[in-house]
């Protein structure tokens, strides 16, 4: 919960002194063995905490979901399975999932939108980075546009679309197999550009590497790079931008 809703409660009566007391003594972050919670990164960085679901054990996942739940604050699961889902659902019921993006999210307070993030896919297959990114923008407070099957096989899908794309503040675009996308769209559009690699393509692009290179070998400027299938990392950039544009 936000600091005047705590005080609020202390003065209101819904909460004890007791439980006041509880709740400052992990004010900064939670040691539960298993895990340090941080419960200021969104005070200290902008935006909620996210934890990355992929590998953790299961009890350790439903501690981590727990603590967050109990203090009210808005938390983001990312590359959480259906199973590990099912798992928080049944005693989160509030929980929400997004197969595609692979995201859960337990969300407490409306943030508004503000801004607007353009996201870019070469193809249809680079969805699940794509929703990744969109949907972890959306949590953290960003209008998105969608532009998704705009790749250089058929630029004129893309150029259909410029215009549109050039009334974000940011973009994100996202492309496997040669990894051209970013290049273009930096050639012909005045904003900061964030690209992501997907390991989507035929065995010559080896899982990503191809468009890793091609990204960062680009000759077009303002494009900074992220790492294969990070839709999260660029995402969470993208944000910070949009941000300080809408701020100023």
């Amino acid at each position: 919960m936000k600091d005047r809703e705590f005080l609020e409660k202390i003065k209101s009566g819904q909460m004890s002194i007791e439980d006041g007391l509880t709740y400052l003594k992990d004010f900064n972050f939670k040691d539960i063995d298993i895990a340090k919670l941080d419960f200021q990164r969104k005070n200290r960085r902008g935006f909620p905490e996210t934890i990355f679901c992929q590998g953790k054990e299961d009890f350790a996942l439903l501690e981590i979901f727990k603590a967050f739940d109990y203090r009210k604050q808005s938390v983001l699961g990312t590359r959480a399975s259906i199973e590990q889902y099912e798992l928080i659902k049944t005693h989160l019921p509030q929980a929400k999932y997004d197969k595609t993006a692979r995201i859960i999210s337990l969300k407490y307070e409306d943030i508004s939108k503000i801004g607007n993030i353009a996201i870019c896919t070469g193809g249809t297959a680079d969805l699940f980075v794509a929703e990744e990114a969109a949907l972890t923008a959306e949590f953290f407070g960003a209008r998105v546009t969608r532009f998704y099957d705009v790749g250089v096989s058929g630029l004129h899908r893309l150029l259909s679309k410029i215009d549109q794309i050039k009334k974000a503040n940011v973009i994100i675009a996202i492309a496997g197999m040669e990894g051209a996308l970013a290049t273009v769209i930096a050639g012909l559009i005045d904003k900061p550009i964030i690209a992501v690699p997907t390991s989507i393509g035929y065995g010559a692009s080896f899982k990503g590497i191809s468009a890793l290179l091609t990204m960062l070998s680009t000759c077009a400027e303002g494009i900074s790079v992220v790492n294969i299938d990070n839709g999260y990392g660029a995402a969470y950039a993208a944000c910070q931008i949009n941000k300080l544009i809408e701020e100023k």
